[in-house]
């Protein structure tokens, strides 16, 4: 992607404008200095769809930007993390259960379809910002995991829908989607591709479930009280019994 001129410039793009709807929401904190609410979360989705790998690291790097508005702090570096990954997830996904069809949906399966790949995007990046947080005692995987799932979700749905039916015909049209723009790469055989996004599926929606038992305080590994590790936070206790969830799903994005 890198060598791709036009991709570097559409990264920036992409950075500037998730940052630039990003700042102004500063103000309207939901968790202070944590979390807030966030419609421009459609963008690193939208972005995905258009521009592929350079949503991913425009979505890393317009957070970082917002991010100096808010404070910055450890945190970031999960943020940033989790924004990479939610900026690459959906189109690699649709390109799966897509197929050649536009993420522009008119059917009801097509329907079904996108909301699935929201939504696992959604909780992959959900996933990654709860564990990091927790596991540095700042926030509750059980709150913060949730509203970034909830966050990210209905944002996408109410936006990335209505501007990708307006823009993507257009970028089509003057070839420039990423699929335009990169080499054609050897593609996978669709069993592993669909192995890889059932392992997906399965770490993130284990994970998420997981995050919020452990942090909860309604579960807790064997091996955690055996070693007298359990905390007050809880972030021993994310944090070590989520690592394979993320390790899985890692393993099932790279697969696709």
């Amino acid at each position: 992607m890198w060598e791709n001129t036009r991709l570097v410039v559409f990264t920036a793009i992409c950075a500037s404008l998730y940052a630039a709807v990003l700042i102004p929401f500063k103000v309207l904190p939901i968790i202070p200095g944590v979390a807030e609410l966030r419609p421009a979360n459609a963008v690193p989705v939208i972005c995905s769809f258009l521009f592929g790998p350079a949503a991913a690291w425009g979505a890393a790097i317009g957070n970082l930007i917002g991010e100096f508005f808010g404070g910055m702090g450890p945190g970031d570096v999960f943020g940033c993390t989790a924004n990479f990954l939610y900026g690459m997830a959906p189109y690699k996904i649709w390109e799966l259960i897509g197929g050649a069809e536009p993420p522009t949906p008119k059917t009801l399966s097509a329907w079904a379809r996108f909301a699935f790949t929201l939504f696992l995007s959604s909780a992959l990046c959900a996933l990654v910002v709860g564990w990091g947080l927790n596991l540095l005692g700042f926030v509750p995987f059980a709150v913060l995991g949730n509203l970034v799932l909830f966050n990210n979700f209905v944002s996408s749905m109410l936006f990335a829908p209505l501007l990708l039916a307006v823009i993507y015909p257009r970028v089509a049209r003057g070839r420039l989607l990423y699929h335009h723009l990169l080499p054609a790469r050897p593609t996978k055989s669709r069993a592993v591709r669909f192995s890889g996004l059932a392992l997906l599926t399965c770490a993130v929606v284990g994970g998420m479930i997981a995050g919020n038992l452990l942090a909860s305080g309604y579960w807790t590994p064997s091996l955690l009280v055996a070693m007298g590790w359990e905390t007050q936070s809880r972030a021993a206790e994310v944090g070590l019994g989520l690592v394979p969830f993320l390790l899985l799903a890692i393993t099932g994005l790279a697969l696709l």
